[in-house]
């Protein structure tokens, strides 16, 4: 009784907490919140500067006091107390009920993270003002955001690839039967664009300029009409700015390495997966969510590879905290067999 009285006053939250952006979801309002998962932390005192799209924005050029750091890695936290006062400023930031009750939060999570993870997670949303912390595997929330028919006693499957991990599942009646978490990712894709620069012209160029040439010209499968695009950075042995022209035919080759890496992960799960709901995919195939699934072309290489149909969801980027967030709108009469950890 009383449990219903207090949650009608408390702002629960929804949290998509990637290793490259975090986004929000507000029960009753939606998605309120996508900023970038990045602090700027004073390196003598540790004292937070900027969060989010602010602190982005310091990457690279930053003095040498100052430094933008991302405190979660391949989908997990790397530095738990910076970790901590992120989730704080976030929650801070679209809790319109403050002087009320503490909010309950659901947390996407990495299908393949360990217990150890799974409680740094917990204890960090907990820290931060969380009064109950609920934790649902990536892939299952994404399926929920995407409106797959998850309960029905048939396949549904889903490949959201994010920046720091790529999960990939089939589900069946409410839960996964066959999942695969790898850390090739956004990330990894920025890493070889970064180092084929470097390679073929020489050129140093920073992790959001690698950013900006995957998104503009990166693509994964030939297109019909090649296009290019001005990089600028420095010259490594000269230590001079230097721009060059590239097109999006090399691109495309410096990133084919990571994008095999996740057909061949889309492959095993559908090795591993029973015969009856492999005859169920030949007719529903499968859904890309996730940014890493916006890359031109990437829909027609996993359906010339895989066989299946493949389809991108109507909000790619969303399907996480979408998939949180219907969670917490059925969290007082339903519990998922996956959630809620440590509670």
């Amino acid at each position: 009784m009383f449990d219903k009285i207090f949650n009608i006053f408390s702002n629960d939250i929804g949290m998509d907490l990637g290793t490259a952006n975090t986004l929000v979801y507000l029960k009753g309002k939606g998605i309120v919140l996508r900023e970038t998962s990045v602090v700027a932390i004073d390196k003598n005192t540790r004292k937070v500067l900027a969060v989010g799209n602010e602190a982005k924005q310091m990457i690279g050029k930053t003095p040498n006091s100052i430094v933008a750091v991302r405190p979660l890695r391949n989908g997990v936290i790397a530095d738990f107390e910076v970790t901590h006062q992120m989730i704080k400023y976030f929650i801070h930031k679209v809790n319109t009920k403050k002087g009320l009750l503490r909010p309950r939060i659901v947390i996407g999570i990495p299908s393949g993270i360990t217990e150890v993870e799974k409680r740094a997670v917990h204890e960090s949303a907990q820290q931060a003002g969380a009064r109950e912390v609920y934790l649902i595997e990536e892939p299952m929330a994404a399926a929920i955001g995407a409106e797959l028919p998850i309960s029905e006693p048939s396949a549904s499957m889903i490949c959201d690839i994010g920046g720091g991990t790529t999960e990939i599942a089939v589900i069946s009646l409410g839960g996964i039967v066959v999942a695969k978490s790898t850390d090739i990712a956004g990330d990894e894709m920025d890493d070889v664009i970064i180092q084929y620069f470097r390679r073929k012209y020489n050129l140093v160029i920073g992790e959001s300029t690698a950013e900006e040439v995957k998104i503009k010209i990166g693509s994964v499968f030939p297109l019909k009409e090649e296009v290019t695009m001005e990089v600028k950075g420095r010259d490594q042995s000269k230590g001079l700015p230097k721009t060059v022209n590239v097109t999006s035919d090399e691109i495309r080759q410096a990133l084919m390495e990571p994008i095999n890496l996740i057909v061949d992960s889309i492959k095993q799960v559908l090795e591993e997966t029973p015969p009856e709901l492999s005859a169920d995919l030949v007719d529903r195939g499968m859904v890309l969510a996730g940014g890493g699934s916006l890359l031109k072309g990437f829909c027609e290489l996993i359906r010339q590879e895989t066989e299946l149909p493949v389809h991108r969801a109507a909000d790619p980027l969303s399907c996480v905290a979408l998939g949180c967030g219907k969670y917490l709108e059925i969290l007082d009469n339903v519990k998922v067999s996956s959630v809620p950890f440590y509670k």
